[in-house]
This record gives C-alpha cells, sequence and structure tokens, in this order.
C-alpha cells in the first residue's frame, strides 16, 4: 500500500528568491516588497524551517537550485514528486521562470544523495500543448485511495489533471475554488481562481483541512467532502480568510524520537502537522484540538517568504517517498 505521510522530505535553497512579476499574474498572494534584505531574510527562514525538521527527527535532503537564479526555487513540490515504487515525476509550468527550476537530470541527483531511483516520468513537455499540472501544488494526493484532488486555474488544467490520473493510476476530483468563493466573473474582479489547489486544501493520514467556502458550486463542494469522508478522513472546514492565510498550506509528517524503552532507549515514530507561523495563529480552539488529535503542530515563521513568493511551509516541502540505498 501506498503511504500517505512521508518521513522524508527535499528542500532547495532559495538562493535567487525574490518577487516573480510572471508568477504574479496568478498568484495575488504575492506581494512586491522592495527590501534589500529579502534574499538574507528568506535564507534565515529557510533554516529556521531545517532547524523545525530536525527537531522533529523528519530525514531532509538540501539540494542546491538547478538555477541559482530561480525566484521561485525553494518552491520545489510544483516541479518534482517522488513516489513510493521508486518513480520520480517531472511536471509542466506555466511560466517561463519556474520552468527554468526544473533539473531534467533530477534522477541523478537524487541518486547522489543515496536516493533508489527507478524511473522518471517526464511531464514536461505537455507545457508546451497548453497542459499545465504544478506538481502537488495543483495535486493534492490521498494517495492511499489513489485519488487527484484538484481546483482548476491557468496552473492546473482539466487535460492535464486527466492525462497525469490516466499514467498514474488515480482518479481525479477537479472542482473550481476562488479566493473569495464566488463564481468567477470572467472579469477578473470577482471570482478569482485560487493558484493552487495545496492553498485550498491538504490531507493527512486520517485527517483533512480543506476550504469548502471557497467552492461556489455546491456538487462539485459536496462531492470534494464525500470523497474525502469515503476515504475515511476526519474534515476540518477552514474559512475564506483563513485560506487566505494559508491555513490549508499544511503537511503531516512523520519523524523518529526516542523514548524510554527499558532495558535501554528505542525508536519510536511520532506525527507532525508543519505550518507556518501565520496560519498557526489563524487556528480557532477547535480547530487546533482537531487537528492535534492527528500530531503535534509546529509553526514556523517565514513571513518573508510567503508575503514576496506567495507560498507557504508545504509548498516549501517536496515529500521523499524514495528509500534510501
Amino acid at each position: 500500500m501506498n503511504p500517505q505521510v512521508a518521513s522524508s522530505v527535499i528542500l532547495i535553497r532559495p538562493t535567487g528568491f525574490g518577487f516573480d512579476p510572471e508568477t504574479a499574474a496568478s498568484n495575488t498572494f504575492q506581494q512586491r516588497i522592495t527590501d534589500p534584505e529579502v534574499k538574507r531574510k528568506a535564507a534565515e527562514e529557510f533554516d529556521g524551517l531545517l532547524e523545525a525538521l530536525r527537531t522533529c527527527g523528519i530525514d531532509f535532503t538540501v539540494l542546491d537550485p538547478f538555477d541559482s537564479a530561480a525566484p521561485n526555487g525553494v518552491f520545489p513540490n510544483n516541479w518534482f514528486s517522488t513516489h513510493a515504487d521508486g518513480t520520480v515525476v517531472l511536471y509542466p509550468m506555466l511560466t517561463p521562470s519556474r520552468r527554468a527550476e526544473r533539473d531534467p537530470e533530477m534522477e541523478k541527483a537524487l541518486q547522489r544523495e543515496g536516493l533508489n531511483t527507478r524511473q522518471t516520468l517526464d511531464f514536461s513537455g505537455w507545457e508546451h500543448q497548453g497542459l499545465i499540472l504544478e506538481g502537488t501544488g495543483s495535486l493534492v494526493l490521498d494517495r492511499v485511495n489513489k485519488k487527484a484532488f484538484a481546483c482548476l486555474s491557468e496552473r492546473t488544467t482539466d487535460r492535464a489533471v486527466n492525462a497525469w490520473c490516466e499514467n498514474m493510476g488515480y482518479t481525479p476530483i477537479t472542482f473550481v475554488a476562488t479566493e473569495d468563493g464566488r463564481i468567477p466573473d470572467g472579469g477578473g474582479i470577482r471570482g478569482i481562481p485560487v493558484y493552487h489547489t495545496n492553498v485550498v486544501m491538504s490531507i493527512g493520514e486520517r485527517f483533512a483541512v480543506v476550504c469548502l467556502d471557497a467552492m461556489p458550486y455546491p456538487a462539485e463542494r459536496q462531492e470534494v467532502e464525500e470523497e474525502l469522508k469515503k476515504s475515511g478522513k476526519e474534515v476540518i472546514v477552514i474559512g475564506i480568510e483563513q485560506m487566505q492565510h494559508f491555513l490549508g498550506n499544511m503537511l503531516q509528517l512523520q519523524g523518529r524520537v526516542r523514548f524510554p524503552s527499558p532495558p535501554g532507549v528505542g525508536l519510536g515514530v511520532r506525527s507532525y502537522i508543519f505550518l507556518s507561523e501565520t496560519a498557526f495563529h489563524q487556528l480557532k480552539p477547535e480547530q487546533r484540538i482537531a487537528l492535534q488529535q492527528h500530531g503535534q503542530l509546529v509553526p514556523v515563521p517565514i513571513p518573508t517568504i510567503e508575503a514576496v513568493g506567495g507560498g507557504s511551509v508545504r509548498c516549501m516541502l517536496a515529500e521523499n517517498f524514495l528509500p534510501r540505498a
């Protein structure tokens, strides 16, 4: 069975981090901030995330960016994903600036880090046919039940979702999600599509966090909730404002912990839920209690990366399901 929760992640150093006007055209979460300290602050926030992972006993691999000047390089989960059968998938990206992040030799890079890979499925050519699918930003996966949730936008096209699911053996569950929960008017005034699905929802081992209010069409909203419940997930609903503060952008991980185990010391596994400090402060008491039943909450301060990059903690973490050599 495919595991839902990873115990290891892959990160890319934010060497070229900064505001990207190309991606800002479809991501209103990005802010143009003229601060000469942006790169330094992003590097410090990145190191803070590494320290949080280390403290929780979560294995991580840090890679240098393929394009050292890429402003969004700190968000690697959009251009590749790994799978428990040893597969590495490369994805079709919307903008040239993000296409430059993609390392065509990623499988070899992971092998050099001591990871076992079996094959690479390179779907990047789809982008030349207008099929765009930005990794596990576009796809929120129920890996155990082989369901792929996707909110449609410029960065997540219907044909690409269906083609990926056909290749990977998943069932597509597509829907519209907008920043204000209203039906798109076509003029860009209201009903602006949320740029990535992992801003709207997150799926853990036994829970799912989802902003149902962002889905303007009742039938789609009902289908998403029912599919999550059919998979045995406790559905924890968040509101529009909470989504806008990245509360949907969280990731459950498994960490190794030491515990007394007579006659010596043993290793155990503990569940952690990583999210940004911004998102953590949005939690209502009942939501926090519900989430804490599924793992220890780990808030990480990344205000610069969130504001300038328009992405949060989950976007910085590419789950690593590959076995170590």
